[in-house]
């Protein structure tokens, strides 16, 4: 199973290899049969494309193949890559863009390009690959062998330095292999589930194994910000989430389903919101991930899916913006507790800026005028932060904060030769303006006038002003 990047579409594919597309609320919208060599050939391995549009499976008739089933439901669904192996494909990733990597019978972890349409071997082992996973970035992976080893590979390990190789020796193959943000979830036969720290090192133990009710282990999924795990085993999904203020795992209540059978897939929509668990059986279960829920003035559905991630919708539009802290800090009531970043999120262009922010006691205002920029006043001070961008654009002092009486513009009017263009006029004193170049951090300029100013407005490029004095006299610069 397989939820792609958009979260807009669900993937299952069958015993019979057949796979089945779904919308974002469980209606079947689509399907198409894979190409098998011979009946008894099955799919070990299935992943979307980041950008939705393709999606690639691994057999056991030792081929990797990639469909392109298009944008729309009912797009005519072609194959687009082949890539033949020497043994059987167990399991299988799309991390990156053109870049699909998956593990072989043979104890080979290989990597496939879709874009020059070759294959080749990361790295190779004598032991037989039954897990994959990668990091919330998709730029690690971790592979499971029947032998206990979990080996860490890096694309870019984003100056952690954390090491390669071999990481640890599991005491019985991991099937239920986990990459969450804090470390290594393991699992399988042993009915043990250990959480590793970045080097190997056991963190945690959950020890099931008097539990005559638990059976072992067979698959795991953390969440997309790898503040949860789910573990499936018989009849049974075990949840671990991450407590920030203990360091540490803390077991949420099971949850039990009786005559479920064996959970062999699951899969976590991309937005954190579902969880999607495949059994032995045939059936497909879905569940709802939602910590809590709340309803703001009748207009928006505010879901805490993990400690550190909300998605805010838009009841009468539909939109919504996935509100995420990349440093992984807790958000309470949409406000980061530790109080070191702002969140901000433009539903209607799903845009999402996180910056570092002095906390003042919540006595900001904030003007939401602009469709490109969020105006913050706060003693005596204005920020901009525009929404999409991670640094604040720019910061001056000023003790007007009606936004009749600050002027921005973005990138509105493309001029030959300029790639970045961004202004800010606002006033310095009640008869003085100052104009930004936010994009060059200087200052443009300063206007002075002999009466006092009670509205401007730079023009779309930011090269031209109108102003108005509490005399109703309009003046041009």
């Amino acid at each position: 199973m397989a939820w792609s990047a958009s979260s807009t579409r669900f993937a299952v594919c069958t015993a019979d290899r057949v796979v089945l597309l779904y919308d974002e609320q469980g209606e079947r919208r689509d399907k198409f049969s894979t190409k098998p060599a011979d009946a008894k050939v099955r799919a070990r391995g299935m992943a979307f494309s980041p950008d939705s549009t393709k999606i690639a499976i691994g057999q056991t008739d030792n081929i990797v193949y990639v469909y392109r089933i298009g944008e729309e439901w009912g797009d005519k669904k072609v194959i687009c890559n082949k890539f033949i192996q020497t043994s059987a494909v167990t399991c299988l990733l799309w991390p990156a863009e053109n870049i699909i990597v998956f593990g072989l019978a043979e104890g080979k972890v290989r990597l496939a390009n879709t874009k020059n349409n070759k294959s080749s071997t990361i790295y190779g082992t004598d032991s037989y690959v039954v897990s994959l996973t990668s990091n919330v970035s998709g730029r690690g992976i971790l592979s499971g062998h029947a032998d206990g080893t979990i080996v860490r590979f890096f694309f870019d390990d984003e100056g952690s330095g954390e090491s390669q190789g071999k990481l640890v020796m599991h005491p019985c193959p991991p099937y239920a292999l986990a990459w969450a943000s804090n470390s290594i979830v393991a699992a399988g036969c042993d009915k043990k589930i250990v959480a590793y720290g970045k080097e190997g090192s056991v963190i945690q133990t959950f020890d099931y194994s008097r539990d005559s009710s638990e059976k072992e282990f067979t698959t795991a999924a953390a969440s997309p910000g790898g503040q949860s795990v789910v573990i499936g085993s018989y009849d049974r999904l075990r949840v671990l989430n991450w407590s920030p203020r203990r360091s540490a795992w803390e077991e949420g209540k099971p949850k039990e389903i009786a005559h479920l059978y064996t959970i062999t897939a699951l899969a976590w929509k991309r937005d954190g919101s579902r969880i999607c668990a495949g059994t032995l059986c045939g059936g497909v279960e879905q569940f709802d991930c939602c910590l809590r829920r709340s309803i703001y003035k009748n207009k928006f559905e505010i879901t805490y899916v993990g400690p550190s991630q909300v998605i805010v919708k838009n009841l009468s539009t539909g939109t919504r913006v996935v509100l995420k802290s990349q440093y992984g800090y807790e958000i309470d009531e949409v406000k980061i507790l530790g109080k070191d970043t702002l969140l901000l999120g433009d539903i209607s262009s799903n845009k999402l800026s996180e910056v570092a922010w002095q906390g003042s006691g919540g006595n900001e205002k904030f003007f939401f005028d602009n469709e490109n920029v969020c105006m913050i006043f706060n003693a005596g001070e204005l920020t901009l932060v525009e929404y999409g961008s991670n640094d604040i654009l720019g910061s001056v002092r000023t003790e007007f904060m009606n936004p009749h009486l600050v002027s921005v513009r973005i990138n509105e009017r493309r001029q030959r030769g300029v790639e970045e263009n961004k202004r800010l006029a606002y006033l310095i004193d009640i008869k003085t303006i100052a104009t930004v170049d936010l994009a060059g951090g200087y200052n443009a300029g300063t206007i002075s006038h002999d009466s006092k100013i009670d509205w401007l407005e730079l023009n779309e490029t930011g090269h031209k002003l109108l102003f108005r004095d509490k005399k109703m006299r309009v003046r041009r610069a």
